[in-house]
This record gives C-alpha cells, structure tokens and sequence, in this order.
C-alpha cells in the first residue's frame, strides 16, 4: 500500500508556507511605515501575526509529516528509503531527518519558526520591521523545499522531500513490473553518523545558524527605520546567545570527530568545519563592538557592519556546503541538488539589500568627535575585533579556492587552484599567531576595561607579566617546548589566565554576573593550551621495532614510510611488546542492541543484509543471560570492535575496543578510535588495516595426512602431534543417539610461542559418518578428521591453511587534552553567564519603556476626553 495522503498533505503544507511567510514579510513591511495612523499599523500587525501564524502551523505540519514519514518506514518515499532503515534504534531514526538537505532547511525553518514566535511575544515595540526580516528569511529557506516546478518555463524551485520513489527514479525495471511496488527496508543512516553526538550536534548547529538572523534583523531594523543606536540594546543579548550555541554546535562537531574519526584530532581545517567557524569568530567580534557601540561611533557603524557579515557569511556557507562548489574537498559537503542557483539568489539578495540599505543610510550614522585613544577601552576592543576578522578572512580566503575556480569557470577561464595540501600545517601557521595576540588582548583588554590601567598608571599589569614568566618558564622547561610560536601561544594563553584570573577575582568580590567575560576569555585560553599540548606534542606509542614493512600501498610509504615506522601488527592472541605497554588482540566483537556492551562476533551467526543474528550459545553477560542458543537477537550489522588488551608494567589491564565499520557510503571499510582516558593524557588507539570481518577466509588446497598415534607431522610452519584419540558424548551441533558412536583427535600444535590443542570428531550416527571440522583462527588452521584404518591403527585428516587474522593499529598518547575540554566547559559558562545578564537588562530596560509607554498613552487619553 503507499501513503499518498500524508505526503500530499506534506507538501501542501510546505506550499502554505512558504505563501503565507511571503503574505507576513509583506504585512510585516506595511506595518512598519513610519505615515502610518496608530489604528492602521495594529490592523496591519494582527493581520500579520495570524499569517506568521498560520507559517508555523504549516511549518509544524511539514515536519510532524516527515517525521511520520520516516518512523513509519514508509519506503515508498524516496527521502525515508534514502536515508532510514528498519535496523535504526528511535534517536538514529530521529537523526536521519536531517541527513539529507531537504531535512536539514527544514530543520533551519523550524529553528527560525520558534525564535520569530519568541520574537514575537518577547518585543512588540520592534516586532514589525524585524519580523519583516524573518519573515522574508522564511519564504527563502522554505522556497528550498518547495519542490515546484513552473509549467512553461522548466523552472524547479527547490527540493521537496516528499516525493515517491518512483518519482525519483522511475527507470527502474521493478516500477515497470510493478507500478505499485514498495520497498521492504531502507538504504539506513550513514553508519559513521550513527553516533549519539550526531543527534544533538546537527540541531544544535542549525539553531545556532538560526539565531544569527536575530541581531541581522535588528540591524537591519534599525538602519530602515533610523534607530540607530536603539537596535543595540535588544540585538546584545541574542547575538550573545548565538556565538553560544554556535560555538557549542562546533565543539560538538569537534568532539564528535575525535570519537568517531580516525585522523587523530578534533579539527581537521575542512571546508565545511571552517564555514561555520568563520561566521562565529565575526559574530564574537560584532558583540565586542556592540558592547560598546552606544557611546562610540565607529563601533556602532563597526558593529553593523560585522553584523550584517555574520548572516551573511552563513548564507556563504550554505551556499558553499549545499551548491557542490566543494565537490570532494570536504567529507560533510552535500551533493548539488540543482539547487545552487537559488542558493545563490538567496545569497545575494540579502548581500545587496543589507550593505546597500547600510550605505544608504551610511551619512545618517553618527561620527566621532575625537580620534580613539590608545589607553581607552574602546581601542583596544577594536584591536580585538580586528584581529578576529583578519583570522576568519584568512580561514576563509583559503577555504574558498574552490570558488574561486568556479567563478573563473562561469568566465570561460580555468584557474587550476587547489587546497593546501596539508592543510593543517598551513592554516596553523597563521592561526598559531592570530590568536596568540588575541588572548594576549583579552588580557590587557579586561586590564583597560575595568580601568585598573590608563595613561602613565600600567603599574598594575607589572604583576599578572612577571607571574606569566615565572610559571611559562617552568611550563617550557618541564615540558621542553623548543618551537618559538608553541611558546608565544603558551606565554599568551597563561598570561591571559592571569591577567582576567586576577581581574574575576576583584569583579567577584563586587558583582559576580559581570564576570562572564572574564570567565570566557579564561576558557579560551585553556583551550588554546589544550589545542596546543594535545596536537603539538601528540606522542606516537605503536613505533613499529620489528623492521619489517607492514605495507607497500601509498598511504603507508609516503613521508619517508611514516605509517610504516608509526604502526604495529598484531596477531590474534599473540602478545606484542608496545613501548611500556604489553599488547594482545584477544577477539572480535559485535554490537547487540540490548546488552550491555559487546559480544564476541563467534557467540553469534549473523545474517547476511540483516540487522539480526542467531545465537550459537547461550548469551551471558556479567551472569546473566540475554538469549539461548537458537534465539535472534538484534545487532549493529556495520560495526565490529577489536577487543586489545593493554597490559602495563604494574600489572593494570585495561581493554580498549576501536571500531572496524563496513561503510559503502564512505568507500568501504571505515575505522574509528577507542580512547583510554586519564587525567594528564588520552591514549588513542585506531585500527589502521583488518582483514574484511565479514568476508569468509580464502582455504589453500586440502593436504591430507596419515598418522599413528604419537606422530609427529608438519603442517605449513607449525609442528603437530598426534597425541591421542578418545570417545567422546558429546559433539557440538550433533546430537548423538543411543546407537551412535564418536571420537575426537587430540591434535597439539605447537607455535614459536604458543602450544594450541586441536579437536576435530569423527561421527557415527545413524549408520552414517559425519565429520565435524575445527577450525583454529589463531594458526589460520582447519583439520577435519577423514578415516580410521583399524587394521593399521592409522588416523588420517585433511588439514587446510588461510591468512592468519591480524591487525595493524596505531596508538598515540595525547597529553593535557582535558585542559581543551575543560577550557569549553569554562568557555560555555562564561557565555551562559553573560547572556543571562544582557538579557536581564535588556528586560528591565525594555520594561521601563514599556511603562513609560503606556503612562503616556493614558496621559494622552485622558487629555483627549
């Protein structure tokens, strides 16, 4: 059966929306004219609020209709098919909404849904020019589903999500057999998306986006209807609370990578990272000019000017991630959907109409009476600011290249430019010293902020510079930093510990709310030395003593055989010295959906294109048992953990599982880490190449061996002996009757290490002979036990050999990382703490106005009477 009805009504609906944003930007407009009569402009706004209205019941619907789409299974539709499957557990359900770019817009319009209706309510004294803005926003971002096309001119608007799958694809030969059909599973989420990280970090991300359009709106506001320094006071708090959550979807992002990923870091310099990242350091500068933009003019005209560039920076980055301008330049781009031309529309049609409206209005803006002094506040906050914008245009400079190609493409010429090839190496060799003199600013910044120095008064900053020397000296010298920028990053980010350390303190003992700044600049700077001593000093453990080459491909024999040298193979359980660690790969496991923890891949026999597996033996954990032999059970189909036993010279033992994942979508096989986490350091340990887990192992050709007991024979490079055969009751996966007979060969194989005890059987039943093969993964062995001569006492068997399983892994030893994670818990809660105390003023403020509002208007009412 396919459900048309609910994606009819889905796309209706996205239809309503995107009318009804343009019916509410133009009421909106209408009631914010200046000529307006008091009666006409509240005409105008309650038309205009019931149209918003009935946007974000239709908006709400499109995505209760998607959503229904995907957690019943329908697979009809192209987008659940596409991105879901019946194997996924509810939150990874939930994730595949916005896996593909249909889903993630209207993710974004459902964020910017919820802050226009908090808009709404929350400010009625600019709620029509500023809902103009967002309303305008809306049919923009819901044109990018409409999934329209206009008959005459072949012209598509957007992408909708509800379309069948015959829709999409009508090529295909099932349609025309059957016209009805519908698939019975998905293609499923991305595995290496199958993360919980990727549940919260998307939203997240996108609200953070979202918010941006906030103090964009309020610029805009207050450029078209000439308050321009009003605008400031409401616009504060939001872009506060919009580098707060913009920068928390990053770190998420950035986190989600040192779990999941396998290149050993949190921050890779991807296109698509760097995108987001530009739009929050100008948003982080655009507030510290806003802090001050009511008495100084140049940071007023300065905050419009780095406002408007925030949202219009993450348009650019819309545009970048969603066009495919970036092809194969990042992992996380999307793949064009023909909808590059809107995005571009879309770009620039708030690109002309905000820098326009800002030098239409630009003679209007006040202008400073007095140049800046170098001792005020004000200067040093636009150093600040400046360092920041000069840091993102350099990220941002390079991340375009791409562009740049594509734009002289459009023009007939070919430029040829290309990516850094490391890019890591050549954005740190400008971003190491951008933010050494930034945090050194946040400083001496706060230092001038809170009037401790001035002109001919620097006496105060004496103490927080020879603290700094002493305890840089002793950190360099502990920790024998030799490189001249590791060092200026180090003395920058302790001085500025000190220096806004010393500063909380005073502010503590006063007020304790106006201490988030403080706070923030703190976090930061623990982060940079985290970055600094986790990245720069990361240690490579698994130095590879043997001599011998593990692999000829590029990727191991590339700069002088690094991976070569930087990786270690380990055979199954066979122990393996590692530096100061005692190495042994004990097993490989699999993922139930309802136990804790893992099991071993043998305890279960999976089933092929299937998220389920049939237990070959009771399933026991921590003494309890889950399943019995025989039971189905569900699992993780695409990942499997290789259990490695890390023994230390104390005799502690600890077990790290790192991931093996089959992942079509990502060319096959993909690896991600395991982290044995302590206080000083992280070890990080990956697989760097496995034999195929679900491929079944290659045998050599049968070889066949006649024995006495007793004997002695050679089987490929190991020794084996006969050493007895014995009847047995017991035959695993054959049951014996009463008449039935069986023996089982006592078979010791003997290694350079290790002596292993092989038992194949020899069945009787039924008067039949059955011949139960063993199989020893750990020699790569299979023996089955072929005949029994009782006139010569002789056994014979048939032994085959395969590749021995093995692993190569990599682990490295990441020092001080906890100082990053404990600078971003620092980092948030000086945000939280500074967004809290705008907006209380803001409040106050606009309640004071508000009164005074309304004791004017019965002033007014009571004359008139």
């Amino acid at each position: 059966m396919i459900h048309t009805t609910i994606g009819s009504a889905g796309h209706l609906l996205v239809i309503v929306a995107f009318v009804s944003a343009l019916v509410a930007t133009f009421a909106y407009f209408k009631a914010s004219k200046n000529d307006l009569p008091t009666d006409e402009e509240l005409t105008w706004k309650r038309f205009a609020r019931a149209i918003y209205t009935v946007h974000v019941v239709a908006v709400l619907g499109v995505v209760f209709s998607l959503y229904w789409i995907i957690g019943n299974h329908y697979f009809e539709y192209h987008y659940a098919w596409k991105n879901s499957s019946l194997s996924l557990p509810t939150g990874y359900t939930i994730s595949s909404f916005w896996q593909d770019q249909e889903g993630s817009f209207l993710l974004w319009i459902f964020w910017n849904v919820v802050l226009g209706s908090v808009l709404i309510f929350s400010n009625r004294s600019w709620e029509a020019p500023v809902m103009t803005i967002f309303a305008l926003v809306q049919a923009f971002l819901t044109s990018m589903i409409l999934g329209v096309v206009i008959p005459g001119l072949d012209l598509k608007i957007g992408s909708t999500p509800f379309l069948l799958l015959k829709e999409v694809m009508p090529d295909i030969p099932v349609f025309k057999m059957d016209p009805n059909f519908v698939a019975k599973d998905g293609n499923g989420l991305n595995p290496l998306l199958q993360n919980y990280w990727m549940v919260i970090h998307p939203p997240t991300l996108f609200l953070g986006f979202a918010t941006t359009l906030i103090p964009f709106s309020f610029a805009m506001a207050g450029l078209w209807t000439k308050k321009l320094n009003e605008w400031l006071r409401p616009a504060l708090p939001w872009a506060l609370f919009s580098a707060l959550v913009l920068g928390v979807g990053i770190l998420m992002g950035a986190y989600w990578a040192y779990e999941t990923l396998n290149f050993g870091s949190y921050w890779n310099w991807d296109p698509v990272e760097n995108t987001s990242f530009v739009p929050w350091l100008v948003l982080v500068a655009a507030i510290h000019t806003m802090i001050i933009g009511r008495k100084n003019a140049t940071a007023l005209k300065t905050s419009f000017i780095l406002t408007i560039a925030t949202f219009v920076l993450v348009l650019y980055s819309t545009f970048m991630t969603r066009s495919g301008v970036l092809g194969n330049a990042s992992v996380h781009s999307f793949t064009d959907l023909g909808l590059s031309g809107q995005l571009l529309i879309y770009l620039l049609t708030f690109t002309i109409l905000s820098v326009g409206l800002l030098i239409y209005r630009w003679k209007n803006l006040p202008s400073d009476e007095e140049e800046v002094s170098t001792y005020s506040q004000e200067f040093w906050i636009f150093i600040g600011a400046t360092l920041l914008c000069l840091s993102g245009f350099q990220i941002l400079a390079t991340t375009s290249i791409p562009v740049y190609n594509k734009i002289a493409e459009a023009f007939g010429t070919v430029l040829n430019m290309a990516l850094p090839a490391d890019q890591i190496a050549h954005y740190n060799k400008f971003q190491l010293w951008f933010f050494s003199l930034i945090i050194i600013l946040t400083g001496v910044g706060q230092y001038f902020w809170w009037k401790r120095v001035g002109k001919d008064k620097l006496q105060a900053l004496y103490n927080p510079l020879l603290l700094t020397m002493i305890i840089s000296a002793a950190v360099i010298t502990l920790w024998g930093v030799k490189d001249i920028q590791y060092i200026a990053l180090l003395t920058a980010s302790i001085f500025a510990i000190v220096a806004n350390g010393a500063i909380l303190l005073n502010i503590i003992r006063g007020n304790y709310n106006l201490s988030g700044g403080a706070v923030t600049h703190i976090g930061v700077a623990l982060m940079l030395i985290g970055v600094l001593f986790s990245s720069a000093y990361t240690k490579v453990v698994s130095i590879n003593n043997s001599g011998l080459m593990i692999s000829r491909s590029e990727e191991f024999t590339n700069n002088d055989n690094k991976e070569n040298k930087e990786n270690i193979t380990l055979w199954l359980n066979k122990p393996e010295k590692m530096g100061d660690y005692m190495l042994t790969w004990r097993d490989v496991r699999v993922e139930p959906r309802h136990i804790p923890g893992y099991i071993s891949k043998s305890w279960v026999d999976l089933i092929e294109n299937d998220y389920r597996a049939v237990a070959l033996r009771d399933i026991v954990v921590n003494d309890k048992q889950y399943y019995a032999k025989g039971d189905t059970l569900e699992i993780s189909p695409e990942n499997f953990y290789y259990e490695i036993e890390y023994r230390e010279p104390s005799g502690k033992v600890f077990n790290l599982f790192p991931r093996v994942q089959i992942n079509p979508k990502m060319g096959g096989i993909v690896v991600s880490p395991d982290i044995n986490r302590e206080l000083g350091k992280d070890l990080y340990t990956y697989v760097s190449m496995v034999t195929n887990p679900t491929a079944e192992p290659v045998w050599s050709q049968t070889e066949n061996f006649t024995v006495s007991m007793r004997d002695t024979f050679f089987v490929n490079d190991y020794v084996a002996i006969l050493d007895n055969v014995v009847r047995t009751d017991s035959v695993d996966g054959v049951t014996l009757g009463p008449g039935d007979a069986a023996v089982k060969a006592m078979i010791r194989v003997l290694d350079k290490e290790n002596e292993y005890v092989i038992t194949p059987s020899f069945v009787i039943r039924d008067r039949l002979v059955a011949r139960k093969t063993e199989v020893n993964n750990d020699l790569g062995l299979r023996v089955q036990f072929q005949e029994i001569n009782p006139q010569t006492g002789q056994f014979s068997f048939a032994v085959n050999t395969t590749q021995r399983d093995f692993i190569v892994m990599k682990a490295t030893e990441k020092p001080l990382i906890n100082i990053l994670w404990i600078g971003t818990f620092v980092l948030t809660i000086g945000f939280i703490m500074a967004t809290i105390r705008r907006f209380k003023d803001f409040i106050k403020m606009r309640d004071k106005e508000t009164a005074a509002a309304n004791a004017t208007k019965r002033k007014v009412k009571a004359q008139t009477v």
